[in-house]
C-alpha cells in the first residue's frame, strides 16, 4: 500500500519558505512533519515588498489578523500602481484594484463609457471606481462588510521573520546549515534526502524547493528546464536601495518609467523602497545605481544592491517528489507586484492536491497545467504594459513597441481594439477591470461599443456615468486619511 505523506522538507527560508512553513504547519501539522533547511549565511532576495489583494485568502486560511500582521511588518495600505511615463513621457495613469462602474448582462461598463467619453460627458475611467479615487486623495478604510479589494506594502524580511514565528508556533522545524548535496534515489530518481555542510542528513518525502534563482532542487539535481521569456521581457536587473520617509504616505505603488526600465517607490510606514528594473543591455549596472540615487529622496539607509534574474518558468513547477515554490519556479519581474501571489498558489494548490509518496502523474500533471495557465497569463499581462507604448524615444523602448509578442496576448488586444470587450479565463489572475485599465492607460482606445448601449438616450446615458461617479466621490469622502487610518489599526511599533 502506497504510504502517505509525512516528512516535507522545505529547502530554503526567505518568503516563499516561511509561507510553505507557516501553512503546512498550521493547516497539515497534526499529520506532516514540516522541517525548513536555511542558512544565515545565504542572504535573501528581500525586495519583493508590494503585493495584490489575493494575500487576503492566504492570511484568511492560516487565521492571521490583518492589523496584526502590518504592524509587525510596517506594512501600509495598497489600492493600485500609478504608471507614470508609460504610455509615453508625462503621461500617466493608474492601474487600481476594485470593480469599475456597472455593467450589465450584455457588456461590460467600459460600453456605457466609451460611448460617453466620445460624446464628452465621461470623465477618467477611474473616476467610477472607489478605489481609484481613494488613492488619488489619500483615502483609506476597512469597514463591516466591505469588499476587500485592498492590498499591501510590506518588508519582506520583517514578514518572513513573522511568518517564522507563526510557523514554529505551529511545530515547524528549522534547521540551520548549507545544502551541500542533493540525494537522488537510483530507482525512481525521487530525492531521497539532502546532506549538509556538517554531514547531517534530512530525509523527507516531499522537497519543496525555496532555493530563489539557482534552483537547488528543481534544477541542479532534477534538471527539469527553464523556459526564457526575456524576448518578451528584456528587463533582467534591478537596483534597490531603502530611504528614510520625507512625504505623506500614498496608498499606492509607483512605477516610473525610465529610458531602459523603470522604478518603483513603496511606502511602508518606517521607510521608502526603490528600485530600478533595466536591462543590462542598454544600461550598465553603475549607470543604473546612478539613474536610481538620481531619482531618490530621503536620507539612504543602505548601500545600493544589484540583482540578476532570467524572466521565465521552469517547464515543471512539480518534478518528481520536489516543487519548486518562489523564485526557484521562475520570475516574471515585480511590475504588476505577483511573486507572492504565485507562492501562495503554489501552497495552497499543493495542499489540495497533496499526494502519496508515490507522487501520482495525474495529480503533478494536473498541478503543472494550472499553474502553468496562471503563469503565461500574469506574463502576457506584463507585457502588455511594455507593447502597448507610444515611447520611441530610446533603444529600449523602440524594442518592446516592435517586438513579437504572445499570440495569446495579440488576441486580447485584438479584440479590445476592434469591439471594447475584455476577458478573464480560468485559473486567470488579473480580471477585466484590469486589463481596462493598463490597455486605456496604455493608449489602446476601442473602435466601437456595444449596441445595447444605444437604447440609452444621450441623457440618460449621461445620468447613468454621473450618479455612478457622484455615488462613489461621496463614498470615498466619508473615509478617513489613509495615514490616520493606519495610526488607528495597525500602527508599528518597530519604527
Amino acid at each position: 500500500m502506497t504510504k502517505k505523506i509525512t516528512n516535507v522538507v522545505i529547502a530554503g527560508g526567505g518568503t516563499a519558505g516561511w509561507m510553505a512553513a507557516a501553512a503546512f504547519s498550521k493547516l497539515l501539522g497534526k499529520n506532516i512533519n514540516v522541517t525548513l533547511v536555511e542558512s544565515d549565511l545565504i542572504p535573501t532576495v528581500g525586495v519583493g515588498e508590494a503585493t495584490i489583494p489575493t494575500l487576503h485568502v492566504f492570511h484568511d486560511l492560516l487565521k492571521i489578523k490583518e492589523a496584526d500582521f502590518m504592524a509587525a511588518t510596517n506594512a501600509t495600505f495598497k489600492l493600485g500602481i500609478s504608471f507614470e511615463n508609460w504610455r509615453d513621457v508625462n503621461q500617466d495613469y493608474m492601474h487600481s484594484f476594485g470593480y469599475i462602474g456597472q455593467s450589465c448582462w450584455a457588456a461590460g461598463f467600459q460600453h456605457f463609457w466609451l460611448k460617453g467619453f466620445n460624446q464628452g460627458v465621461a470623465s477618467d475611467i477611474g473616476d467610477y471606481c472607489p478605489e481609484h479615487v481613494a488613492s488619488r486623495v489619500g483615502k483609506f478604510a476597512v469597514l463591516p462588510n466591505q469588499d476587500r479589494n485592498h492590498a499591501f506594502h510590506t518588508d519582506a524580511g520583517l514578514y518572513a521573520r513573522f511568518l517564522r514565528a507563526f510557523a514554529e508556533k505551529h511545530g515547524a522545524n528549522r534547521i540551520e546549515g548549507t545544502i551541500a548535496k542533493v540525494n537522488l534515489n537510483n530507482e525512481n530518481g525521487f530525492i531521497d534526502s539532502l546532506t549538509l555542510a556538517n554531514g547531517e542528513c534530512i530525509a523527507g518525502d516531499l522537497f519543496i524547493d525555496c532555493t530563489g534563482f539557482k534552483g537547488l532542487l528543481i534544477e541542479d539535481a532534477l534538471h527539469t528546464g527553464y523556459d526564457d521569456w526575456r524576448h518578451w521581457l528584456p528587463c533582467d536587473s534591478a537596483v534597490a536601495v531603502q530611504t528614510k520617509q520625507t512625504k505623506p504616505l500614498v496608498p499606492y505603488t509607483r512605477s516610473i518609467a525610465r529610458e531602459s526600465g523603470w522604478q518603483w517607490q513603496i511606502p511602508l510606514q518606517n521607510r521608502m523602497g526603490n528600485g530600478l528594473v533595466f536591462c543590462s543591455k542598454y544600461l550598465t549596472d553603475d549607470q543604473a545605481k546612478a539613474l536610481l540615487v538620481e531619482n531618490i529622496e530621503g536620507e539612504q539607509l543602505n548601500e545600493p544592491r544589484v540583482l540578476k534574474f532570467r524572466t521565465g518558468t521552469r517547464r515543471k513547477h512539480w518534478n518528481k517528489n520536489c516543487v519548486a515554490i518562489g523564485l526557484s519556479s521562475g520570475f516574471i519581474e515585480p511590475l504588476e507586484s505577483t511573486s507572492i501571489h504565485l507562492i501562495q498558489q503554489s501552497i495552497v494548490r499543493l495542499m489540495q492536491n497533496l499526494p502519496t509518496t508515490a507522487m501520482e502523474s495525474g495529480v503533478v500533471d494536473d498541478f503543472n497545467q494550472k499553474m502553468r495557465v496562471e503563469i503565461e497569463n500574469i506574463r502576457d499581462f506584463i507585457v502588455l504594459h511594455y507593447h502597448v507604448t507610444e515611447r520611441q524615444d530610446s533603444e529600449f523602448w523602440r524594442y518592446c513597441k516592435q517586438m513579437d509578442i504572445p499570440k495569446s496576448l495579440q488576441k486580447r488586444i485584438d479584440m479590445f481594439k476592434q469591439s471594447g470587450q475584455v476577458y478573464k479565463t480560468d485559473q486567470e489572475l488579473f480580471g477585466e477591470a484590469s486589463w481596462l485599465q493598463v490597455m486605456l492607460g496604455q493608449g489602446l482606445l476601442p473602435e466601437q461599443y456595444h449596441p445595447i448601449v444605444d437604447n440609452m438616450s444621450d441623457q440618460e446615458l449621461a445620468q447613468f456615468l454621473g450618479t455612478i461617479k457622484q455615488s462613489i466621490k461621496r463614498r470615498v469622502n466619508s473615509w478617513p486619511n489613509h495615514i490616520d487610518f493606519i495610526n488607528n489599526y495597525c500602527k508599528s511599533n518597530i519604527l
